[in-house]
């Protein structure tokens, strides 16, 4: 039996497991399975792979990002780079690290730039936003971030003006404010700055239509959510898993 799964806390939010069960099935791909294991500290990553032997991949999200990197034996180039990892292969008892949230970011946001789309607000600056920083440099997009507390390279939510959002017509929310169950929240923007030359990505995908991307479509703005995202980073982690050799990425 090979087994799979997710680590992270909470997940409740995750739609991981449901979508490799529908996938296993749909392909017929026997004796395999996708576990949630919801870890609250990443002190517990090396016992929760001693109690499952057959373990040969994870997932990560929130908070384990960046957590879990000291524990790689092996990183690839963009791991080490961004300082984040959301994918490991078990192979001869060593743990490669990989970053798929850039390849489903990538594929996901392209389709909706426009010309104009040349400069980017990233709310957020956890292992997310460093996803999303390593593809806007790829894609040679002036980025910001934005956070609640000041920090060098970041502005605060306090100082967020409508003159500053109007001028970044792509805005990504990398933040976990306004996911289930608090669906009432939203990051504090001066949404009556958002025109419809704006796009806004919240990578949150449970509800699939946040109050920041509901605010974003009455003002006229072209919104997405992070449901295709984790579908494309699912199947890169898929076949990274099933790789013959470990690969750098």
């Amino acid at each position: 039996m090979r087994q799979f799964g997710l680590i992270g806390f909470p997940l409740s939010h995750s739609f991981s497991k449901g979508f490799f069960a529908e996938k296993f099935a749909k392909e017929n791909i026997e004796m395999c399975f996708y576990e949630n294991y919801p870890i609250e500290s990443i002190e517990s990553f090396k016992s929760l792979w001693d109690s499952n032997p057959n373990l040969e991949g994870i997932n990560i999200t929130i908070p384990h990002k960046k957590a879990v990197i000291p524990f790689l034996h092996h990183a690839s180039y963009v791991v080490q780079k961004m300082q984040a990892c959301n994918c490991i292969r078990k192979f001869n008892n060593k743990w490669y690290g990989y970053n798929t949230d850039v390849i489903g970011f990538e594929q996901s946001l392209k389709p909706f730039l426009k010309p104009y789309h040349t400069k980017a607000l990233i709310l957020g600056t956890g292992g997310a936003a460093a996803a999303v920083e390593w593809v806007l440099q790829k894609l040679n997009i002036q980025y910001q971030f934005v956070s609640r507390t000041e920090k060098e390279g970041t502005i605060t939510y306090d100082n967020l003006t409508p003159g500053i959002v109007e001028a970044h017509t792509l805005i990504i929310n990398t933040t976990p404010i306004g996911m289930f169950p608090n669906v009432n929240d939203a990051p504090a923007l001066p949404y009556e700055a958002l025109t419809a030359k704006h796009h806004l990505y919240d990578l949150i995908y449970n509800p699939a239509l946040t109050l920041f991307l509901e605010k974003g479509k009455k003002q006229g703005a072209t919104i997405q959510n992070g449901l295709e995202m984790l579908h494309l980073q699912a199947e890169a982690s898929w076949e990274i898993w099933n790789a013959k050799m470990p690969f750098d990425q």
